[in-house]
């Protein structure tokens, strides 16, 4: 009786003892499979203990730590399995993956070139077109994506495909790129994109369906915006008004949005209202010169001329531009101050010398300070510059 169960627990010890690395490896690829990636990583480890030269073993194990972010573990492991199989695309492939999450972007375009020459995927070629395009190599990026497509044509390879067409602002080829991407798979980003490349061609109609298709598929600040934008480029000023307001219900922060906004206002004479919107953006973001220069604009023609001022004051601290200093001129000559106004015509002169808008009105306010030759010659020079009424201002003061 004792020589039976002694038998038996050498039998169970030695059943015990017998796991093999293929079956750690198993195991492990078991637990990856459901997410258990920290488990997993546990049996690549006895698999490894078991057969230290296990490629494979490696390999995985270095995607289990990918999956668990140690992108710096993940590159080790693979590295290893290279060392055991150079001739291991996968590995290569894995590798440039790990590098590209860690911004070593050249690094995986070796890596992914490796991976291409042993075995030519569209997942490497695809990937190796996002490394591109992180490194703005846009016309690497689209033969990428291009061979990608060949091999196995995604809405993903589409979509970044007419991504990098848009960077290089070839629009009807990024439009033609969406177009494909939405048939395989209608997002509302692809929407959102094609709508901006048509957009970016004029086509306010057509960028408009885009964006209803984007917002009917997923209701964004930025889809709401865009399509404001559109609308306010067909002169739609009240719909453009509405779809800034859904904008800013969407994301209250948007100085932009409130700008817009403002400058639909603006354009529909509504000047207190679009005061307020200026108001907003430049609270959300007191370094917009534009905002302070167009909130200038709407009290001028609310004549609030000094308070115009200060706005154009503000606008050139921050950016000089000769807009900028032709609207002030415009507002020291509705106050009667014409030698300020001419010195603000000059300057904005001195920063874009073809502005005939800036002759005219120099030239306007020398004849009011009886400088008639000074005055003539700044109204030949703005007719000269293509401003037809300045020949109607001549005839009146000038012969």
């Amino acid at each position: 009786m004792k020589r039976i169960l002694l038998f038996v627990l050498i039998s169970l010890s030695s059943f015990g003892c017998s796991q093999t690395a293929e079956e750690y490896f198993d195991s492990a690829a078991a637990k990856s499979d459901l997410g258990d990636y920290q488990g997993a990583i546990q049996d690549y480890n006895k698999a490894i203990e078991l057969d230290p030269e296990y490629a494979d073993a490696y390999t995985n194990r270095g995607v289990a730590k990918y999956k668990l972010e140690d992108y710096r573990g993940a590159i080790q492991d693979l590295t290893k399995s290279i060392e055991l199989e150079p001739e291991y695309a996968d590995a290569y492939y894995f590798r440039g993956i790990a590098k590209s999450n860690l911004e070593d972007y050249h690094g995986a375009i070796q890596d992914y070139t490796k991976s291409i020459e042993l075995n030519p995927t569209a997942d490497a070629y695809y990937f190796r077109g996002v490394a591109k395009y992180k490194l703005e190599d846009y016309r690497g990026e689209i033969q990428d994506y291009t061979k990608s497509i060949e091999l196995n044509p995604t809405a993903k390879a589409y979509y970044n495909r007419g991504n990098a067409k848009r960077k290089l602002e070839d629009y009807r080829g990024a439009i033609q790129d969406y177009t494909k991407s939405i048939e395989l798979n209608p997002t509302a980003y692809a929407y959102f994109l094609r709508g901006n490349a048509k957009r970016n061609l004029e086509d306010y109609r057509g960028s408009i369906q885009d964006y209803n298709k984007a917002i009917e598929l997923d209701p964004t600040a930025d889809a709401y915006y865009f399509r404001g934008v559109a609308k306010d480029n067909l002169e739609d000023y009240q719909g453009a008004i509405q779809d800034f307001r859904k904008a800013i219900e969407l994301d209250l922060k948007d100085a932009v949005a409130y700008y817009n906004r403002g400058n639909a206002k603006r354009k529909l004479e509504d000047y207190r209202g679009a005061i307020q919107d200026y108001s907003k953006a430049i609270e959300l973001n007191p370094k917009d010169a534009a905002a302070y220069t167009n909130r200038g604009n709407a009290k001028s023609k609310l004549e609030d001329y000094r308070g115009a001022i200060q706005d154009y004051n503000k606008s050139i601290e921050l950016n000089p531009t000769a807009y900028a200093y032709t609207n002030r001129g415009n507002a020291k000559r509705n106050l009667e101050d014409y030698r300020g106004s001419i010195q603000d015509y000059t300057k904005s002169i001195e920063l874009n010398p073809e502005y005939g808008y800036a002759y005219y009105n120099r030239g306007y306010s020398k004849i009011i300070l009886e400088d008639i030759d000074g005055g003539c010659l700044d109204l030949s020079k703005a007719g000269e510059l293509g401003d037809e009424t300045a020949y109607d201002t001549i005839k009146k003061y000038c012969n």
